[in-house]
């Protein structure tokens, strides 16, 4: 495996974004209670035709067949809390453009995971050159609480976006929330950067229309 991608992040001069406290530990937060996992009956489908050039399923083996990365990268949750210098090992976002053509119209992602839950965000961050699909953290595989078997991982927004148990990506023309970003569930902001600030200096953490 090659050497580690580092997050453009980690070479700050201050690491933390404005009103963040550094963490040794890794919280654990989500709605709903862990999946199980079945690996015989697992899929990851990437849809839909034509922003996409052929709906593809990959079975967990063949998923996990791909060439593999490892990440450097900090994470920053919404909830207040850093936890600097995560090592994340699994498959590159970019990977995908492998085995299905993206159309130019695809503006936006939709992830898609276990019992419904969605997150959005810009195409241009799914695909950022540090982004992956996590199977590893710190040498050692997830635990079903942090996402196991497979989480997304997107260091350069606030890691709700990082959604665990994926299970489909969906390409969009138009941006539309997902499930922390809807009214119902907080009004979490659309993009979700740590580093803007906000109207309030504080990241962006909600949306202005909620």
């Amino acid at each position: 495996m090659d050497e580690p991608i580092i997050s453009s992040d980690t070479q700050r001069p201050n690491r933390l974004p404005p009103r963040q406290v550094q963490t040794q530990k890794w919280p654990i937060l989500h709605a709903g209670s862990v999946p199980p996992f079945d690996p015989a009956r697992w899929t990851l489908t990437v849809f839909p035709i034509p922003l996409v050039s052929a709906v593809k399923q990959f079975t967990w083996a063949e998923f996990s067949a791909l060439p593999r990365v490892r990440v450097y990268a900090d994470m920053h949750c919404v909830t207040r809390w850093t936890k600097l210098d995560n090592l994340w090992e699994g498959v590159s976002t970019r990977a995908l453009q492998n085995h299905v053509t993206v159309s130019p119209r695809a503006k936006f992602v939709m992830v898609h995971c276990e019992y419904g839950f969605t997150t959005n965000l810009p195409v241009d961050h799914f695909f950022g050159d540090d982004c992956l699909f996590a199977t590893h953290h710190n040498g050692q595989l997830l635990s079903p609480d942090h996402g196991y078997p497979l989480r997304l991982v997107v260091p350069k927004l606030y890691a709700w976006k990082s959604a665990k148990w994926v299970r489909g990506i969906e390409f969009m023309e138009e941006d539309r929330p997902g499930f922390w970003e809807s009214g119902e569930h907080g009004g979490y902001h659309m993009r979700g950067d740590p580093w803007q600030g906000g109207p309030d200096g504080d990241g962006e953490r909600f949306r202005t229309n909620r």
